[in-house]
């Protein structure tokens, strides 16, 4: 269950540190209004009413941040010739004994496979008077 656990939270943490997206934020003033990660955020009533007054005035007191948080885009994949002598024996020998737990037992020879056990003449418990309590 460990290992399963495991596995997914590094396949989630390589996910992760690979996708890029963006943070859009729409300010009216000082007051944040939106936040957005994956659409446009949404703008405030203002908006419409900033549009009539730019031309008079020239100052806009909404505004957009965008921040674009970008992830890795490039990842190293090191090949078994790239490691170490010191790397290369420790990942054959893990490998060679962890996939020697898995051996199919059908090619073993099983002595006792045809072993029948001897007839019972007498019941031993009770003729020894031992029982489970």
């Amino acid at each position: 269950m460990f290992h399963k656990i495991f596995s997914v939270a590094l396949a989630v943490l390589v996910l992760f540190s690979t996708v890029s997206f963006t943070v859009e934020k729409h300010f009216c003033g000082d007051t944040l209004i939106d936040i957005s990660v994956f659409t446009k955020a949404q703008k405030c009533d203002m908006e419409a009413f900033e549009a009539e007054q730019a031309a008079i005035t020239k100052k806009h007191c909404c505004k957009d941040t965008i921040d674009f948080v970008k992830g890795q885009d490039q990842l190293t994949i090191k090949k078994f010739e790239d490691l170490e002598l010191n790397q290369q024996l420790f990942l054959t020998a893990f490998t060679y004994s962890y996939l020697s737990v898995f051996e199919d037992l059908s090619r073993h020879t099983i002595p006792h496979k045809y072993y029948s056990p001897p007839n019972l003449v007498a019941d031993i418990q009770v003729r020894d008077q031992v029982f489970l309590i």
